[in-house]
């Protein structure tokens, strides 16, 4: 059986001195209640006839419904999450409206057991946090990134 794989792009900018990280709250039932832990770098899987990169710039589209920066792109490597899924992520310096922001929609039974299909957004919310509030948004498993991506700037 072949691992599970995502990848994806980590936005940042920098404002008033500081550096900002563009995140997205998850979609769905799940974690409409959840704000801490319940948000994500744009990202998503891929098979293994694609690139790691072609599926960060892909799912960053698909999930935002915007056009991914052109880079340049700086690997943060990768990690493991909970689920065993190995996630990989390269920062880009960009600034976008989360306004500008369409994003991509997935279908479930919901409620569960019902029978009906419902439509839910990826992303239910798109916001640019700081670099130091930013661990307590994100999925526990992504804040490695953050992590690394403030290695990065500080060379």
């Amino acid at each position: 059986m072949t691992e599970k794989r995502s990848a994806g792009l980590l936005l940042h900018r920098g404002t008033a001195g500081r550096t900002e990280v563009l995140l997205g709250h998850m979609g769905g039932p799940f974690w409409a209640r959840h704000d801490a832990g319940a948000w994500s770098i744009p990202k998503g899987e891929y098979g293994p006839d694609e690139a790691p990169m072609d599926a960060a710039r892909r799912e960053f589209q698909e999930e935002l419904g915007v056009p991914p920066p052109t880079g340049p792109y700086e690997a943060l490597g990768e990690t493991r999450q909970a689920n065993g899924k190995i996630v990989t992520v390269w920062a880009v310096g960009a600034d976008l409206d989360p306004a500008c922001v369409v994003p991509g929609t997935f279908s479930m039974e919901w409620p569960k057991g019902s029978g009906r299909m419902q439509e839910f957004p990826e992303l239910d919310k798109v916001a640019w946090w700081p670099l130091d509030e930013a661990p307590a948004k994100l999925v526990k498993a992504q804040t490695v990134f953050l992590t690394r991506l403030a290695e990065l700037l500080d060379r």
